[in-house]
């Protein structure tokens, strides 16, 4: 049995962990101080940016595997 502070810590979805919370927080920080840095300059950050897509697409493929696996109808 989980004691109450841990449940309390872990949110009942992964969609409602804070967007601090995401896999991805620091690649979006990252492509953030860039254009900050550049002066909204996109094109000196496209790095960043790529960096930041990829992690997202890994965490979307993630969650999409573990609703399935959730499904009543599969």
């Amino acid at each position: 049995m989980e004691s109450k502070a841990a449940a309390a810590a872990t949110p009942p979805h992964p969609s409602s962990a804070r967007f601090a919370d995401s896999q991805c927080y620091q690649q979006h920080a990252a492509s953030l101080k860039c254009l900050e840095e550049f002066g909204s300059d996109k094109s000196k950050c496209l790095e960043h940016f790529d960096v930041y897509k990829e992690c997202k697409k890994k965490e979307r493929e993630a969650r999409l595997e573990r609703n399935k696996s959730r499904s009543f109808f599969s």
